[in-house]
């Protein structure tokens, strides 16, 4: 049988399941102030475990037990879920059974006590430092507005480290040329002033002057990157511009913007920076997320001794 579309699968929830969704969905908007794409995946999470509750014979939030928890994450590893998605799912459930204690709908907390296993950390891939001046020079000498704009995007995703999705949401005004500081604005609506040098500096000059009023129109608004229609670029069409560039730069292995990032922040570890500036580039929330960078590092380091030194 094949499996119903999220969509269809809300829209067939009872009527008391359907308006505990869209307390916690407005919940989450409204109160912790989430961006689209995280109150979308929490809820797309949350249809698919009342879904389960509804095929176990529930039909009120007071139904969802722990058994009906357990059961739900026990079908995702039966369809071939991986750990993290387990533990994402986990992580949505136990938010919206926490959501429904404090708005008074269920009595006990249960999701307090449902336990998933940890998602395996894996290393995230990293250019070495010639090959992402490969790839970040395989635009260069462009004159075309497209290709005056994708230098922007490698330049700044490797320069600053910050997300694709922050990339796209700069406008002009978030770039402090004069001091070559970006306002970013990340998770959680968190602000934060990220730097970049002067190879992006010298490309988004380009790009202000020659690329971006060939594709600007009245619907561009203030964003700083363009499509080919004028609107905000779409981040999809970053990615693409990463992909393309990565595979123009001989010996690069194929990397989406994540990579870049990734890159960025070893390179900047391994020149001396401490951990926290890190962190802070980043934009990480947490300590240990910025962590990993230092396994990275050491990861290399041993690749290096293993392939250099004659008793290794």
């Amino acid at each position: 049988m094949a499996v119903p579309r999220t969509a269809d699968a809300r829209a067939a929830l009872p009527p008391a399941l359907a308006e505990a969704l869209a307390g916690y969905e407005e919940h989450l908007r409204s109160q912790r102030d989430l961006s689209e794409h995280t109150v979308h995946g929490y809820v797309a999470d949350v249809v698919w475990l009342l879904d389960h509750l509804v095929r176990r014979g529930g039909g009120q939030v007071h139904d969802l037990d722990l058994a009906a928890l357990r059961g739900w994450l026990a079908q995702g590893r039966t369809r071939g879920h991986s750990r993290a998605t387990t533990a994402r799912h986990a992580a949505s459930a136990r938010s919206f059974t926490a959501w429904l204690r404090r708005a008074g709908l269920i009595s006990e907390d249960v999701g307090l006590r449902l336990v998933s296993p940890k998602a395996h950390r894996t290393l995230p891939d990293v250019l070495g430092t010639d090959q992402a001046r490969a790839v970040v020079d395989s635009t260069g000498g462009a004159e075309e507005p497209v290709g005056l704009r994708d230098a922007v995007v490698l330049e700044l995703l490797y320069a600053s480290g910050i997300r694709v999705s922050e990339l796209v949401g700069l406008d002009v005004d978030d770039v402090d040329r004069g001091r070559r500081l970006l306002r970013v604005l990340g998770k959680g609506r968190k602000e934060r002033s990220v730097p970049y040098g002067l190879p992006a500096e010298r490309a988004i000059d380009a790009w202000l002057t020659r690329g971006r009023p060939a594709l600007a129109t009245s619907g561009s608004g203030p964003a700083l990157l363009l499509g080919l229609r004028g609107r905000r670029l779409d981040p999809r069409e970053a990615r693409r511009s990463v992909h393309a560039a990565a595979a123009a730069a001989p010996g690069a292995p194929d990397i989406g913007p994540h990579g870049l990032r990734h890159s960025a922040a070893t390179h900047v570890l391994e020149g001396g920076a401490d951990l926290r500036s890190v962190q802070e580039l980043l934009g990480h929330a947490s300590l240990a997320t910025t962590q990993i960078y230092t396994h990275v590092t050491v990861e290399r380091l041993r690749a290096v001794h293993a392939q250099a030194h004659p008793r290794a």
